[in-house]
């Protein structure tokens, strides 16, 4: 049997467009979805926003791509204003397969053909120049951010806690993304760690990079 809506659980997640890895993990939490009675919501958050008072003190090629980054995010934000939140979800699917999987260039072409894929008007890809919805942008980022601080990056997952109030974290930060049985239980063991009081992180060295299918 499958779990109503009123059943699942949500678990609000934060993405960046262009960020790999939390493609990686959203491919994953979608996984979930099909094996624990979850319900993934959509917020933008960005790593332009993130890092922009650092831009001077970064890598010239890593702040070329904080500036690119700008284009996509408020895209998916100006998506949501005018088509609201069902929107958020499948064009970042279709952004995302085009960026991450195929490996398209990040051009307004791009861009056009994933909004058109979803229904959505070609127009909205002139939101990428424009600062009309930057503050509901970063009202979004402030709000997945500040549940979990500013040392970690995108993905952001929150889920309701036993005494009701939302447990927050960053990633996880896998590859490839888990499927089946193994989905379910990276999202238990995530959950399991996750409410621990005081408990901040466990990490290991990358050994690879992204692995889309």
């Amino acid at each position: 049997m499958t779990a109503t809506a009123a059943e699942k659980t949500p678990a609000d997640f934060w993405f960046d467009p262009l960020c790999p890895w939390a493609w990686m993990t959203s491919r994953w939490m979608l996984e979930v979805e099909k094996v624990r009675p979850v319900e993934v919501r959509w917020h933008v958050m960005s790593l332009a926003v993130l890092n922009e008072d650092k831009l001077d003190t970064l890598p010239e090629q890593y702040a070329t791509f904080l500036r690119d980054a700008w284009g996509p995010v408020r895209v998916v934000t100006a998506a949501r204003e005018l088509h609201g939140d069902e929107v958020v979800g499948p064009l970042y699917t279709a952004l995302g397969t085009r960026f991450h999987n195929r490996a398209e260039p990040k051009t307004r072409e791009t861009v056009v053909a994933a909004l058109e894929e979803v229904g959505l008007p070609a127009s909205l890809a002139d939101f990428a120049d424009s600062e009309e919805y930057d503050t509901q942008l970063r009202a979004s980022h402030k709000e997945g951010i500040d549940k979990v601080g500013q040392e970690v990056g995108t993905p952001v997952i929150a889920v309701p806690g036993a005494d009701g109030e939302q447990i927050a974290f960053f990633g996880p930060v896998v590859t490839p993304a888990p499927k089946g049985e193994q989905a379910a239980q990276l999202w238990d063991g995530t959950l399991l760690v996750a409410a621990i009081p005081g408990f901040y992180e466990i990490k290991r060295t990358r050994t690879q990079g992204p692995i889309f299918d």
